[in-house]
């Protein structure tokens, strides 16, 4: 059993270590008797197709308000100093998944010269190996592009990709590595075995239906993770990490029919032999937590690495003879801000080529509008460009669900005004300008929702307005971001008309809520409402959604489908999409446009 006690002076450590300090530490800490070692562990996740520190949309440097930088490229300038401080025998480098889907430069491999046609080495592959890993999971969005694109993609790789808890449905035997097994040998030590373990979350056999059903089954993460620690315990693992690709908490779906979405603190907790888990799918930047497992009392550090690149979390295991074995003492977690680094010479010259094909994809023009369409005005009102918006999502949705139980529900749709300067000009309209209306990566989701609930939700988005008093008029300029409610949690609805009135408080101004012929809408009517990953997960903290039921997630960016649609019809006519169907108004006196 591993014994991998975290000291109260490993955690200040932890919390307060700068890159500076780190490289000066040297690979053998105070106090250490001949017979201890050092591993170190650098992890990375997330990093859906960031090879370089470049935004493809706005074809520049990317930047980030708080100063974060994306990239493998980054991401290698961390491992070559941490190499460098600690020697390549004292070191292990490994993704938690997520890697081939999330920019243009993958969607480019994956649609535009496949590399499962083409036979080239999948840019972010070639990254990875430049770096040096030892080994990834699969995570849920490798499955997007086909089971073609992943399998090009894994042969690419000069590590083991793994999912111990991805079957084949027909056999039940695993269609990934579950595990390898990595032999650290340093110079005067007995050699050290690392298992490491790589689980996935379940979630694809929803969000992927259409890939994966009735070729690949994703089991029960625990039951899969005690089915195998013991097995690489027995294999002489000295130290056993897990990749566990999703996060901790509930889950997107109804586990009635899936295993939990994010399970990986009840992994932790309930299953023995666990040293350090490596966290992800859930983007958030925790670079240390201890859980203690219930059944040994030991604990396992848990460390989630910033997406994109953002961080490189760093874990420094301090292990002693034990019986004639190694055993973990001590472990402490830390994360270096990958914005603090250079990009890395090598890895940019080896993504040059992919990324001047994909710089050029981007600014290639992709319909021509019929008329100029700006967001400028679509925080207070109804325009054509955020219609665009609505319409591509209703249709995507409408479609996703025809021969199901909910196709003659009727389809609502939520967007909101993300950007004021979003513009599609009169003429060409390039990827780049799709990218300034739809400045988020976000999904598209459906969930199904009552009458009163749309109608509470509507109330909770009115918020955003100021109460302008009976007899005074609206002013955009300063009536709107009430209690400092920004832009992107205003929240309007398609498919359904309605007027706001200003004059009334909050939480009662809708009015004339009514079907797209004018049908007052009651509150048992059943809606399918289109809406974005980020509003269905909770955030903006708006009423029903979180909890309403999902029968639409095939994650989809919904950027993506902006510029699909357009690329297949060529024109963007707001004839083909536009409808007004909603109204500010100031004691049902309709705000003047």
């Amino acid at each position: 059993m591993p014994s991998a006690r975290l000291t109260a002076s490993g955690v200040a450590l932890a919390l307060v270590l700068a890159p500076a300090v780190a490289s000066a530490a040297g690979p053998q800490g105070p106090g250490q008797d001949a017979h201890d070692l050092d591993l170190t562990l650098l992890a990375t996740t997330d990093m859906h197709g960031r090879v370089l520190n470049w935004d493809y949309f706005k074809d520049a440097t990317y930047t980030e308000r708080s100063g974060d930088t994306v990239g493998l490229a980054k991401v290698a300038s961390v491992v070559d100093q941490v190499r460098t401080e600690v020697g390549d025998d004292s070191l292990l480098v490994v993704d938690n998944g997520d890697a081939i889907q999330g920019t243009p430069l993958t969607y480019y491999y994956a649609k535009v010269e496949p590399v499962a046609e083409t036979g080239e080495d999948h840019p972010m592959a070639t990254a990875y190996n430049q770096i040096g890993y030892d080994a990834q999971v699969v995570g849920n969005h490798e499955f997007n592009y086909g089971l073609d694109h992943l399998r090009a993609y894994e042969g690419d790789l000069a590590m083991p990709l793994l999912g111990a808890n991805v079957v084949d449905a027909q056999t039940g035997e695993p269609w990934l590595e579950p595990w390898t097994m990595v032999t650290k040998k340093v110079e005067g030590h007995k050699p050290v075995k690392v298992g490491i373990l790589g689980l996935t979350t379940p979630g694809s056999a929803i969000w992927d239906k259409g890939v994966v059903e009735g070729t690949l089954e994703f089991r029960d993460m625990v039951e899969t993770a005690a089915e195998y620690v013991p097995q690489m315990r027995a294999a002489g693992a000295d130290v056993v990490v897990v990749l566990s690709h999703a996060g901790k908490g509930p889950s997107s779906y109804d586990t009635s029919l899936l295993p939990p979405e994010n399970p990986s603190d009840v992994i932790a907790r309930t299953v023995p032999g666990i040293d350090v888990m490596v966290v992800g799918h859930t983007h958030r930047d925790v670079p240390q937590e201890v859980i203690h497992n219930e059944v040994t009392g030991e604990p396992v550090l848990l460390t989630q690495p910033y997406r994109w690149g953002g961080t490189v979390t760093r874990v420094d295991l301090d292990l002693e003879k034990s019986r004639g074995q190694w055993d973990v003492k001590d472990a402490a977690g830390m994360a270096y801000r990958t914005r603090d680094f250079v990009e890395d010479p090598a890895v940019v010259a080896a993504a040059a080529q992919a990324h001047g094909r994909t710089v050029d994809y981007v600014n290639q023009v992709v319909a021509t509008a019929t008329e100029e369409m700006s967001g400028a005005e679509s925080f207070w009102k109804d325009t054509a460009i955020v219609d665009f918006i609505q319409h591509v999502q209703t249709e995507t949705v409408d479609q996703a669900l025809e021969g199901t139980a909910y196709a003659d529900v009727p389809v609502l749709s939520i967007a909101a005004p993300f950007s004021r300067t979003a513009l599609f000009p009169a003429g060409d309209v390039t990827i780049r300008d799709m990218a300034g209306l739809y400045i988020y990566d976000n999904t598209l989701e459906a969930v199904t929702m009552t009458g009163a609930q749309v109608r509470d939700y509507l109330e909770y988005s009115a918020k955003y307005f100021a109460t302008v008093p009976a007899g005074e008029s609206f002013d955009p300029a300063s009536d709107v971001n009430a209690d400092g409610t920004p832009d992107y949690n205003y929240d309007m609805l398609s498919g359904v008309s309605y007027e706001l009135d200003l004059s009334q408080p909050v939480g009662d101004r809708v009015e004339n809520l009514a079907l797209a012929d004018g049908t007052p809408v009651t509150d048992d009517m059943e809606f399918v409402v289109a809406v974005n990953n980020y509003r269905r997960s909770g955030g903006g903290a708006f009423p029903h959604v979180s909890t309403a039921p999902v029968v639409y997630n095939e994650q989809q960016e919904i950027r993506q489908l902006l510029i699909d649609w357009a690329s297949a019809r060529g024109v963007i006519d707001p004839a083909d999409f536009s409808v007004e169907n909603w109204w500010l108004t100031v004691a049902d006196v309709p705000v003047a446009p």
